[in-house]
């Protein structure tokens, strides 16, 4: 067993990992390397309550500073991994130390995605990734300020909602044809795209923006086409991509992230690897994929640490992901890309439905809008990759939960 291990990162993978090794009796020293000044927290709220004010800071750690310590944890906040070297299994940190590892845990996670356009460095032209960007985005709030979202996902309509319901003008710019396009089919987009607008979102599509304009501060936003929209402040959600350059350096595989085994293991049997960063062969998909979740994050960081344990067990998470806007909660199963026929369960005037995704009459996906039941049935539907009747899952006297055992 490893007595020196390093992790580097300070998200929700980096956090689980040092749980799982204690709960394994890993007696080894542990070294917490993390670019930022806090310890590991959570991303998911700060698009919603923290940005909303209605989560304090101390409420976004994932675990208090005191319990790092108390599971023997060198916390080395606010100090950037800038060298990995797996021949002489050592990492060079920004202040110039060296540090050395029997094993590494890579859970570098993901960054904000830039547009890079003209004007793009103006003041008041932010993005979400980080508590100092909330932070920035927060101080450059005024009362009825004009605020213009790009991008139509995730991030971009959980940050619309927290804004007009502070009373701001907001509008969305989507490049795309509708709303969260990569993720759900068309009925849903459509749904979402009603409730934001009887909120007061304005919302454009086919909509790439060009450049920012302003002096100093951005003051405008130009679209293709030429049109412009007047703004005191934009936020740029256009996505994410995975840090790997420490790996890329260190010369290991890096397709689409840190390439990894069921196990979470690299190619260098010293190095692991979890969390968004990572790029790893999915039992249920059949295919590498790379997924920006915390439930992945947990999952991965589990497998990783019990590999580094001596406990072994490969990964078989169903992913699942969710999205809180507004009073709704979309939680979706599975992967739908592939998807050949949708079931749709419910009533989506009511505000809670479900979507289920159909690939060759296997269910393959499953999007629940405030309707939990429906979420943990249909990622047990995915999960058991069995062929289910459409008209069954159409059927409101159908009992979801027990069309698998």
């Amino acid at each position: 067993m490893a007595k020196h291990l390093i992790i580097v990162g300070g998200g929700q993978a980096a956090a689980q990992a040092v749980q799982t090794l204690r709960q394994q009796n890993f007696d080894g020293s542990i070294t917490l390397v993390a670019e930022e000044p806090f310890p590991p927290y959570q991303r998911p709220p700060l698009s919603k309550k923290y940005l909303a004010g209605a989560l304090p800071k101390e409420r976004l750690l994932i675990r208090p500073e005191a319990f790092y310590a108390d599971k023997g944890v060198n916390l080395m906040l606010g100090c950037k991994a800038e060298e990995l070297d797996p021949q002489t299994q050592s990492l060079r940190i920004g202040d110039g130390r060296v540090l050395h590892y029997d094993r590494l845990v890579l859970t570098t996670g993901s960054r904000a995605r830039r547009l890079e356009v003209p004007g793009s460095d103006l003041g008041c032209v932010h993005h979400l990734r980080t508590i100092a960007d909330v932070d920035a985005i927060t101080a450059s709030l005024k009362p009825r300020a004009r605020a213009l979202v790009v991008g139509g996902g995730y991030i971009g309509l959980e940050v619309a909602a927290v804004l007009v319901q502070q009373g701001l003008a907001v509008t969305v710019l989507e490049a795309a044809d509708r709303l969260m396009a990569r993720v759900v089919c068309a009925e849903v987009s459509a749904f979402y795209h009603r409730q934001h607008s009887e909120a007061g979102v304005d919302i454009h599509y086919g909509a790439a923006v060009e450049r920012f304009h302003g002096a100093g501060r951005v003051e405008a936003v130009e679209i293709a086409g030429g049109r412009r929209f007047a703004c005191d402040l934009v936020i740029v959600g256009i996505g994410i991509a995975p840090n790997v350059e420490l790996a890329a350096a260190a010369d290991l595989d890096c397709t689409d992230g840190v390439v990894v085994d069921e196990y979470a293991r690299t190619a260098d049997p010293r190095i692991l690897a979890a969390g968004d960063c990572t790029s790893h062969p999915h039992p249920l998909l059949g295919r590498y994929l790379r997924l920006e979740s915390v439930q992945n994050a947990i999952h991965q960081a589990k497998v990783a640490a019990m590999s580094v344990a001596g406990t072994p067990t490969a990964y078989s998470e169903v992913p699942w992901f969710w999205s809180d806007q507004y009073d709704l909660k979309l939680q979706i199963a599975g992967i739908s890309q592939g998807y050949d026929e949708i079931v749709i369960r419910g009533d989506p005037s009511g505000k809670s439905f479900a979507v289920y995704y159909l690939a060759g009459g296997i269910v393959i996906a499953v999007d629940a809008i405030n309707s939990p039941r429906d979420f943990l049935a249909g990622k047990k539907i995915v999960g058991a990759k069995v062929a289910i009747a459409s008209t069954a899952l159409a059927d409101p006297k159908t009992d979801v939960a027990a069309l698998v055992a």
